[in-house]
């Protein structure tokens, strides 16, 4: 059976490292927010080409905390996208703020300047794209909205760890740049965790304060806060993926490459890269007829295919009626369409060839 993601393989492929890793943390005595937070923080936020890294408990919160030292709150819109993970959402209304939600680009499934221009109004404090799928949105014409408009920019970058533009890592483009580390992620843990990076001081500060009860010193106050903090182990462990990151984007790159040429003659949409960007692939989408339908051949055939995602956030039960959002006909048209093929770095040249000649028979 070849899945869709596999974070077992990653652990399997650094296993002697990370158990080194674990078990320096637990002979250590130091659990929270100790050495290996600090310099995990420091190694990742220079990797994206940031200065400051404050690591949290989850994506979710990564997103929140960002937000919450933004200003962000009650009466305060946040504009983002619908096509994503509802995460994106449930984290702007988490700190009381309204989520507004823009259509996205047919090519990219990334958010979509002018929906999102539109969307605009007295109340906006910040816009929120998404780099979907590992491919990095619009950030100069998504930057130049937020510079015109006075009003924040924040990356969800959940799903883009080492996803470039103009040569630039996506994180380093906005006021802050917001990272899941989740265990599917392109660096992930094995639990929860999540990070910002962000270059104004002022704002790495205020989320160290906010990410553990607004204090300055042990027991002492200074602002509202809570508790979201990257733990020690999974922080050692994320020190050591780390290092093969790079590595494992390429794979990744390479992998998407050897589909694009195999799937070239099928009636297939496969992923474009805009211009000057570079994608990583968290997700290798496809769209198609009959995804459906392809999906359960697919699986009949050892290849567990996924969508990404199935219901946009307006769509959900919770959200209908509830939001308010731009025209979503690019949203809605994909939403039947889009089917996400196995990729991950540890695939062996026999898994893809599998998945080729599966896809091959399922759509001929």
């Amino acid at each position: 059976m070849i899945l869709t993601a596999d974070p077992s393989s990653s652990y399997r492929a650094y296993a002697s490292e990370i158990d080194q890793a674990i078990q320096s943390v637990l002979a250590s005595g130091w659990y929270i927010l100790g050495d290996n937070v600090a310099e995990f923080e420091r190694e990742f936020a220079g990797w994206c080409g940031s200065a400051f890294g404050i690591g949290v408990a989850s994506g979710t919160d990564s997103i929140c905390l960002a937000l919450r030292a933004l200003g962000a709150g009650p009466g305060k819109e946040v504009i983002t996208v619908s096509h994503t993970a509802v995460a994106t959402v449930a984290a702007i209304e988490a700190v009381g703020a309204t989520p507004v939600l823009a259509d996205v680009d047919a090519d990219t499934y990334t958010m979509d300047a002018e929906s999102a221009k539109a969307l605009v109004s007295e109340q906006t404090c910040a816009i929120m794209p998404v780099h979907l799928y590992g491919h990095p949105a619009d950030m100069k014409a998504l930057g130049e909205l937020s510079r015109i408009n006075g009003i924040a920019l924040v990356e969800d970058c959940a799903q883009a760890h080492g996803a470039m533009l103009d040569g630039n890592r996506v994180g380093s483009f906005g006021d802050v740049g917001c990272f899941s580390l989740y265990p599917t992620k392109n660096l992930g843990a094995i639990g929860d965790g999540g990070i910002v990076v962000s270059a104004a001081p002022e704002l790495a500060e205020a989320l160290k304060l906010i990410r553990q009860y607004g204090w300055d010193t042990p027991q002492h106050s200074i602002r509202p806060g809570v508790c979201s903090r990257l733990d020690e182990i999974q922080a050692a462990i994320l020190r050591v993926k780390l290092k093969h990151l790079d590595d494992e984007i390429r794979r990744r790159q390479e992998i998407a490459g050897i589909y694009d040429a195999a799937f070239a003659k099928l009636d297939i949409k496969c992923p474009l890269v805009r211009e000057n960007a570079e994608h990583a692939y968290h997700l290798y989408v496809v769209q198609l007829a009959a995804r459906d339908a392809v999906k359960v051949a697919l699986a009949e055939r050892g290849v567990v295919a996924g969508i990404h995602y199935p219901i946009p956030v307006h769509a959900q039960p919770t959200y209908i009626g509830r939001v308010r959002s731009a025209s979503m006909t690019v949203t809605e048209q994909i939403q039947s369409r889009i089917l996400s093929l196995p990729l991950y770095p540890q695939m062996s040249e026999t898994d893809v060839d599998t998945v080729i000649d599966a896809v091959r028979t399922c759509v001929n």
